[in-house]
């Protein structure tokens, strides 16, 4: 039996799971991931949230467009949600609505875990699952290769300042064409929900500007 590696995310400080994983054994290894908190294989990675923080991220919208960057990027993407708090800021109606938009619309499977050494007890038999019964190690993949049009469009899109998939989609939806995005002015561009002056002057910039290599 080899030894448990998983790739955590550079800016990850809950220490107290790490030093659960470090001491049951796992080589930790860092990276500034480009999806996700824990890479346990080439097909799974783990996006971790408190019950407070996932209930912020479902009022601001963050939940989603982290979790179709986690689908893009990853065959099987999991949502470790951490805790038992009970003062919850949404309603349980909302909260369960999300959870099965969570499976059906993002093919996210959600882990409740009790505390941090639980999270990482439940990251630990996944990367004994997948490196030694699969034998999938853990690799960086970012966002897989697109194969439709549909996703090509949303990945370049995605690319550009402040871009996500979802606003991605509603820049498609008004604009209809990826021309019609690229050549829309500022104005244009501030027709589209959450897309404010100092955004649409950025997007605009970047796909105007002339080439240089020491463009900045």
């Amino acid at each position: 039996m080899q030894q448990l590696r998983i790739i955590v995310d550079n800016r990850e400080r809950n220490f107290e799971i790490l030093d659960a994983l470090a001491g049951s054994g796992v080589n930790l290894s860092f990276a500034q991931l480009p999806v996700g908190d824990y890479v346990v294989s080439d097909r799974i990675c783990v996006e971790r949230k408190t019950v407070r923080d996932f209930e912020s991220s479902i009022m601001d919208n963050r939940l989603f467009e982290q979790l179709e960057r986690l689908k893009a990027g990853f065959e099987k993407p999991i949502l470790i949600l951490e805790g038992q708090e009970s003062d919850h800021l949404l309603s349980e109606n909302v909260i369960t609505g999300t959870i099965v938009k969570l499976y059906a619309d993002y093919n996210v499977q959600m882990i409740r875990a009790r505390d941090p050494v639980g999270t990482a007890a439940i990251l630990s038999k996944f990367a004994d699952r997948e490196q030694n019964g699969e034998k999938k190690e853990p690799r960086i993949l970012g966002i897989k290769k697109a194969h439709t049009t549909y996703q090509w469009q949303i990945l370049l899109l995605s690319s550009l300042p402040g871009i996500g998939p979802n606003l991605a989609r509603k820049l498609l939806e008004h604009f209809r064409t990826l021309r019609g995005v690229m050549t829309a002015d500022a104005k244009s561009l501030m027709e589209v929900d959450k897309i404010g002056r100092k955004k649409a002057d950025e997007i605009y910039r970047v796909l105007n500007a002339e080439f240089s290599v020491d463009g900045i």
